[in-house]
């Protein structure tokens, strides 16, 4: 299983943006998979996840301005992220459990300027 993140960049406080996290083979075999963000000199945290059966959970600091979905026929989880806010500014990861295993993608970089 490999995962594959995209969609980061810089946006103005305010502003949208979209990642994707594309995965090697079928998404609906793995039974979770997450968003998590570190900033530098931080820990990685939980952002928000999303098990088989659809149901998400999130972190407070996100809760109403961020969404995560996944569509099984792509083989990809989305991270939608409205309202941005410099204090969300970090690198984020995809992160997909299967079968045990945790599997990591790697980071995009999002940047929110005042």
């Amino acid at each position: 299983v490999q995962l594959q993140a995209s969609g980061g960049g810089l946006v103005q406080a305010g502003g949208s943006l979209r990642l994707s996290c594309a995965v090697s083979g079928t998404i609906s075999s793995l039974a979770f998979m997450g968003w998590y963000r570190q900033a530098a000199g931080n820990q990685r945290d939980m952002v928000a996840s999303i098990i088989r059966s659809g149901r998400a959970n999130y972190a407070d600091s996100v809760k109403g301005r961020f969404t995560i979905s996944r569509d099984n026929a792509k083989n990809t989880v989305f991270l939608q992220m409205n309202n941005l806010k410099p204090e969300d500014t970090a690198v984020y990861f995809c992160r997909g459990i299967y079968e045990g295993t945790v599997y990591w993608g790697q980071g995009t970089q999002v940047t929110v300027s005042s």
